[in-house]
């Protein structure tokens, strides 16, 4: 990833950030910005692993460890 990848994710979500400013109180200003930054940082994840896996359930193979 670029960090020009990331600025422009990072960009997708100020709006919504900057308009926490409406929230009325804390808590609900706490929880929607959970929501945001684990948004954030689901969609940095997938950049930078290439996106999802066709088969949610499949895992990829162990690479050997070295050594053994």
């Amino acid at each position: 990833m670029t960090k020009e990848e990331y600025l422009q994710i990072a960009a997708s979500k100020y709006e919504e950030l900057a308009s926490l400013k409406e929230e009325k109180d804390f808590y609900n200003y706490e929880k929607r910005f959970v929501e945001i930054m684990d948004e954030l940082s689901r969609l940095v994840l997938e950049s930078q692993l290439g996106g999802k896996p066709k088969d949610k359930r499949k895992k990829s193979p162990l690479k050997p460890l070295k050594g053994k």
